[in-house]
């Protein structure tokens, strides 16, 4: 059945508007259909073994992240190589394996129950953690003794997007959640109406007290945090994925008081980093595209009254961790980290030597621990973890867990900086091995997401690494809409100005061909998410410039994201196509659905989506697919492939088991390596 849609005059055919009824028979026969051409497909390619037996070798080697402690016991988790899902251990020396605290391989045959989530109370003494099924958002939580490694009675559900933020007494903690969707539709109805409780250990759910909600703003993401001294409840609350979230604290001291405004939602980013009682030491983007460190007291929270602790800087802060009366600043410069140590008082103590362009994700520790860990990566270095002794100063390296037969010697990364359509100076990270020649036939994968003001940092990755090692190139690009530049770098790649996002691409796809580094028969385009959006609307826009095109849980329906799930919060960031004609314009002049044209040339094309994402329905990928696919279908001779491969039991990524990454990363790398010439 046709569907057409009017915005503003405008008719909008929609023709396959029936592939977003997930349980409809014809959907289901037509998911079953694509699947087997898809498979039948990838079992012909060559590369396709050698990738996967490559991952499987490179994946399997001991993992683990950086401990953290409470009440004297260490906290990390762990992969022996090749486990579906991490293992959380608990021991009581950071040296030291300890023994298994939950093993979340042990609640599915196939690997596809995940741990999503782990708090542990401020005495050590019980971890709440959060517990996904088939990659869904949807998490339930448990309450474990970590002394016998026993479950409480305690079960909460109904919870996305949250953490458990414990009470100093370590009798309960406040939690995010929404109301109880319909059981056939939870994975495509729009979740809105967040709101705050309190669960005491022992109760059931259905006593947790309702602390805090907005009925007048269901459209808000709203969590809670407790300060380390546990006299305030803080609530944070923004319109959306919007950055720009607004902070309101209550006393726990006094039981009946009333939530203050601190700060006012839709301004500026802000973050509590702790407290001297009324004082609060706040980051904050207010008047600092780029972050600073300002004093607020509660008292007097008007912006002309802050005091500005450590000013904006030329880089962008991402975070500050207060240890031992220390700031730890965390910076990206030309999206790389740079950590510096200030004061109380702002002053400028130390930069916090790292081995090179890398990243670290912040220094972890509490306010009065005299020590703190964190791990740095770069893309050719992996993951490394050491020990800051905050009385001393020494700098400990606690391990570093490399694959077997990697040597990081073999391998360059470089970073060059491209300009885009409009003049912008974009940063792109290029890795590959030494001694690379630029005749322009080297294959190259060039990823990017440009969104939601996140940034792409130098991090380790295996499957990078099974590309690269066979000759490839991966490339990394810095796009506008992400935060390595700031709030200004993000708001200069959202809304009516998301083209910039796309010409950021292009000029990176073009300095490449141009300085010989690869040419349009050797370059493949790869993005996930709102990278999916990237690749799909480049490919539309561009076709001739890529060999290959590979948009993985993408948004391609910009004029109905916003009907499915969460969708409505990435408003604050696309537009909607009913807020005014000029958006719907925008969003319609490079929506990937709606711009495939018949009879155009696109790459070779890989779709990948999963059964179960309730972030991005899978309906984005199936409605692109056909449409692509009809248009493909209109040329003569024998075009380009496309195709559409959907994860089953699998969700938008996060969870995802260790067995079907690298099942996806092998179909993926070998499709991109039979198009591009690898």
């Amino acid at each position: 059945m046709e569907h057409v849609d009017t915005f503003f005059g405008v008719e909008v055919n929609d023709p396959y508007r029936w592939l977003e009824d997930a349980n409809a028979p014809e959907t289901k026969e037509w998911v079953e259909a694509q699947n087997k051409v898809t498979f039948d497909y990838l079992e012909q390619l060559p590369q396709r073994e050698s990738f996967k037996a490559r991952l499987t070798e490179l994946w399997n080697y001991e993992k683990r992240t950086a401990p953290f402690q409470k009440g004297g016991r260490y906290f990390y988790s762990r992969n022996d190589g090749l486990q579906n899902q991490n293992v959380w251990y608990v021991a009581d020396n950071y040296r030291e394996t300890g023994r298994i605290l939950i093993n979340p391989n042990e609640l599915s045959t196939d690997g596809t129950m995940a741990l999503s989530g782990l708090s542990v109370s401020k005495d050590g003494k019980y971890a709440s953690y959060g517990i996904s099924s088939a990659g869904s958002d949807w998490q339930e939580w448990r309450v474990r003794d970590v002394e016998s490694g026993e479950d409480l009675s305690d079960l909460i559900r109904w919870c996305k997007f949250t953490s458990m933020a414990w009470t100093p007494d370590g009798k309960g903690f406040f939690y995010s959640r929404y109301p109880e969707p319909q059981e056939e539709v939870q994975y495509q109805q729009i979740t809105q109406g967040q709101q705050i409780y309190y669960h005491r250990l022992g109760d059931p759910q259905d006593n947790d007290a309702l602390i805090y909600e907005r009925p007048d703003k269901t459209n808000w993401y709203i969590s809670a945090s407790v300060t380390d001294d546990g006299k305030y409840l803080i609530i944070s609350a923004r319109e959306g994925t919007s950055p720009k979230n607004g902070l309101f604290v209550k006393d726990l001291t006094a039981p009946d008081s009333e939530f203050r405004e601190l700060f006012g939602v839709g301004i500026a980013s802000h973050a509590i980093i702790e407290n001297d009682q009324s004082l609060f030491y706040v980051y904050t983007q207010r008047d600092a595209p780029r972050g600073k460190v300002v004093a607020v007291e509660l008292d007097n929270p008007a912006a002309e009254s802050w005091r500005t602790v450590v000013p904006e800087s030329n880089d962008t802060l991402e975070g500050v961790t207060l240890l031992q009366n220390e700031f730890f600043l965390n910076y990206l410069h030309d999206a790389y980290t740079a950590i510096r140590v200030y004061d109380l008082e702002g002053k400028f103590v130390r930069d916090l030597p790292l081995p090179g362009i890398g990243t670290v994700n912040g220094v972890g520790g509490d306010r009065k621990d005299t020590e703190a860990f964190y791990v740095y990566s770069s893309f050719t270095t992996p993951p490394t973890t050491y020990r800051l002794n905050l009385t001393t100063g020494e700098n400990e390296f606690v391990r570093q867990d490399t694959p077997a037969g990697f040597s990081p010697e073999g391998f360059v990364t470089e970073q060059v900086f491209v300009t885009s359509k409009d003049g912008t100076r974009v940063p792109l990270f290029l890795i590959h091995k030494k001694g690379l020649k630029r005749d322009g036939e080297n294959p190259t994968i060039l990823y990017g997401y440009g969104g939601f003001s996140i940034s792409l940092t130098p991090g380790f990755s295996i499957s990078r690494l099974a590309w690269v090692e066979k000759g490839g190139i991966y490339a990394v690009a810095n796009l506008r809409g992400g935060n390595e530049y700031g709030e200004e770098w993000h708001e200069a790649g959202m809304r009516l100005k998301k083209q910039n996002v796309f010409d950021d691409f292009i000029a990176a796809a073009e300095y490449l061909i141009q300085e010989k580094f690869t040419s349009p028969e050797h370059l493949a385009i790869f993005g996930g998410s709102n990278g999916g959006l990237l690749v799909g609307a480049v490919a539309n826009q561009r076709p001739e410039l890529f060999a290959c095109a590979l948009p993985a849980v993408g948004v391609m329906d910009m004029l109905r994201f916003h009907k499915f799930t969460v969708g409505w919060g990435w408003i604050a960031d696309y537009g909607s196509p009913d807020e005014s004609e000029e958006m719907f314009r925008s969003l319609y002049s490079y929506s990937p659905y709606h711009n495939v044209v018949a009879g155009t040339r696109y790459p070779a094309t890989m779709v990948t989506t999963s059964d179960h994402d309730d972030r991005v329905v899978p309906a984005h990928s199936f409605k692109y697919s056909a449409a692509l696919q009809a248009a493909q279908s209109s040329l003569e001779g024998n075009p380009p492939p496309t195709l559409i491969r959907i994860e089953t039991r699998a969700g938008h990524g996060a969870g995802k088991p260790t067995a079907k990454i690298i099942e996806e990363t092998a179909d993926i790398y070998a499709f991109a390596a039979a198009h591009t010439g690898i």
